[in-house]
């Protein structure tokens, strides 16, 4: 059907969702595409939702997830009007993005990377200024600095980017904020961030002070595990966290996903544990691949990368066939998420055979 509709649209690609594990009769598969976190919920997270929110769920939630938000104040040394929620990081995101950008102007980010971003500034409206990354798949923060023009309205830096997990180095993050307009806001994309092992990784929050212009995404989905709930938070200056609340999805966050919040900050070592269980399993698999012969630059989320090129799709299919599904970038490369200890082990069996086929 033709019907009337913004052209821009049409140059959205649409954004695609992790593949669910391949069903081959007689396999156990394994999803191992969407970088979720492999462990279940916790029980006195499960608990928090039977106890306080199930009994709810006909009740409109509190808009604004104040008991959430004061949390996340007081643990980061914040003001509660410092903190707004959104429905996954990937809402905060576009909160931000529809706050500061619209046709004519420009947001400038890196890439590859997240693969919303593109969706997100063309629905806005506004242009996608893609700075290519260095060949390890890091910020080209040179290039970002000298694609910023007065049209510039954001700047995103992704800390590990994903897909390549590659850490932004503090004095990258801060060569960028010194540089960027002061009315220009930087938005610091940190969803893995508790995976980050890098000692000179950047950490947004201690620019924050010198910095009026900075935001910070974070989620609950990744290292808390609680991705099917989509729950995710903003840090910045108060007048910026007023703006976005005014385009922000009424009601987007569900109580359910607030409590589990609430109950998931209240056992954050025992999560924690769980995070540094990943990030060990994480050295053990780049061990065995660079065993293998591979050449990859040192992960930092809960993911690798395999650059492949043109031999992407091939190297996907073998591993579909296999009964695991990756996030495969046609022509660029796949990215694995560390899952459980079984699918790890598939995968490491998979990519031995590859090399042993001279990928």
């Amino acid at each position: 059907m033709s019907y009337r509709h913004r052209p821009i649209v049409d140059t959205i690609p649409g954004y695609r969702q992790g593949k669910p594990a391949p069903a081959l009769p007689g396999v156990h598969s394994y999803k191992v595409s969407s970088n979720e976190n492999p462990f279940g919920p916790l029980p006195s997270v499960t608990k928090a939702i039977a106890e306080h929110a199930l009994e709810r769920i006909n009740r409109y939630p509190d808009m604004r997830g104040w008991e959430v938000v004061s949390r996340i104040a007081d643990r980061y040394g914040l003001a509660p009007e410092q903190v707004q929620l959104g429905c996954g990081s990937t809402e905060i995101i576009t909160q931000l993005v529809s706050l500061v950008a619209g046709p004519g102007d420009e947001v400038v980010y890196p890439w590859r990377s997240f693969e919303a971003y593109p969706i997100i500034v063309a629905g806005a409206g506004a242009t996608s200024v893609q700075v290519p990354n260095r060949p390890d798949g890091s910020h080209d923060v040179d290039a970002m600095i000298a694609a910023v023009t007065d049209r510039t309205r954001l700047v995103i830096l992704n800390n590990p980017n994903n897909p390549t997990s590659a850490s932004l180095a503090d004095e990258d993050a801060r060569r960028v904020v010194a540089a960027v307009p002061a009315d220009v806001i930087v938005l610091f994309d940190e969803a893995y961030f508790q995976f980050n092992t890098d000692p000179d990784t950047s950490v947004a929050k201690d620019l924050m002070h010198d910095h009026p212009n900075i935001v910070i995404a974070h989620t609950f989905s990744k290292a808390y595990g609680l991705a099917g709930l989509r729950i995710g938070y903003a840090m910045g200056a108060a007048d910026v966290i007023e703006g976005m609340q005014k385009v922000a999805l009424p009601f987007g966050v569900s109580d359910v996903a607030q409590q589990a919040a609430l109950a998931s900050m209240d056992v954050r070592d025992e999560l924690m544990r769980r995070v540094d269980d990943i990030v060990v399993e994480r050295g053990r698999m780049v061990a065995a691949l660079r065993e293998q012969g591979w050449t990859l630059p040192e992960p930092y989320g809960n993911f690798f990368w395999l650059e492949l090129g043109k031999r992407t799709a091939e190297a996907a299919d073998r591993f579909t066939a296999v009964g695991l599904s990756v996030r495969a970038f046609p022509d660029e490369g796949i990215r694995i998420s560390i899952g459980e200890r079984f699918a790890n082990d598939r995968v490491l069996e998979v990519c031995a055979a590859l090399r042993d086929e001279g990928f």
